[in-house]
């Protein structure tokens, strides 16, 4: 599952190195305790103002392992660097935090707004009005589709995915897209986490998974060929923050996210580490459609 990790960490290291000396130079420095695994972080150190749960850090919910988003390994202290990772060091770095603290939690335990001790998550979640219930959202990072990874060598397609066996990830958008909207004539396997998805999958305990395609996109690289993303459903939906409803520090955390995409540094971070652990460009899968057109 990590193997994308190991890939990206070199790149990760150098433009980490540039960015984070300039970082000083751009009204403020950080402490020297300051800790952000091999993020590069930049702007204003202590330019925003935050009531973190834990004196000096921002703790961060997500569900490992996650390559490309959390790098490093599978638990929490192992976590170097990614995308969600390195934004929440630079959200820390902007808020005068000298260390980011992630607690690894079950994707259906951190939307469903069971969970309340911690700042923001971060584990590409898809803002919906449901979730919205429960907890609150940031301005969406990122725009996301659902894809479709299927063995190599199978013939499956948006014609006939609907009458094969579909994985999907427990409590996620995928899911719920899935059951709702394609209504497939075989029953659905939800799964509690990724690696057992794509591998009930390669065992051919399922034939196809359908989850979002920023996830999926690094699997054929990893699994060495055995399977391939094919298709991608278009859901007119993003990633955001989530935070505890009521969350004192939603204006602040907004702000910083919103500053976070208008200076390119989301952008930044997506070339470094989403781009190196997807192997190839998003925008050239096919998109798939349902009858209503999606």
């Amino acid at each position: 599952m990590m193997r994308a990790a190991a890939a990206i960490v070199s790149l990760a290291v150098s433009v980490a190195l540039i960015v984070a000396t300039s970082a000083c130079d751009q009204g403020g420095s950080a402490s020297s305790k300051a800790h952000y695994g091999e993020c590069p972080v930049s702007g204003h150190y202590g330019e925003f103002h935050l009531s973190p749960r834990t004196a000096g850090a921002l703790t961060v919910k997500t569900t490992l392992p996650a390559p490309g988003w959390w790098n490093g390994g599978d638990t929490p202290d192992s976590i170097k660097s990614g995308y969600e990772y390195c934004m929440a060091a630079n959200i820390a770095y902007r808020s005068g935090l000298d260390r980011v603290k992630v607690e690894n939690a079950p994707f259906p335990e951190v939307v469903s707004g069971r969970t309340k001790d911690f700042d923001l998550a971060l584990a590409q979640i898809t803002i919906t009005p449901e979730r919205s219930k429960v907890a609150e959202f940031s301005p969406p990072y990122l725009s996301s589709t659902l894809g479709v990874l299927i063995r190599d060598g199978e013939k499956i397609n948006g014609d006939n995915i609907r009458d094969v066996r579909i994985g999907v990830a427990e409590g996620t958008t995928g899911e719920e897209f899935v059951k709702k909207r394609l209504k497939p004539t075989k029953p659905v396997t939800a799964f509690p986490n990724d690696p057992d998805m794509v591998t009930a999958l390669e065992e051919g305990r399922i034939d196809a998974v359908v989850h979002d395609t920023t996830i999926l996109l690094a699997y054929p690289q990893k699994r060495e060929g055995r399977v391939r993303l094919v298709g991608q459903y278009r859901t007119d939906q993003g990633y955001g923050a989530l935070y505890p409803k009521g969350s004192p520090n939603k204006d602040e955390l907004d702000r910083i996210i919103r500053q976070l995409i208008d200076d390119g540094t989301l952008t930044k971070l997506s070339a470094v580490y989403l781009g190196a652990a997807f192997g190839q460009d998003p925008a050239k899968i096919p998109y798939f459609t349902v009858d209503n057109g999606s």
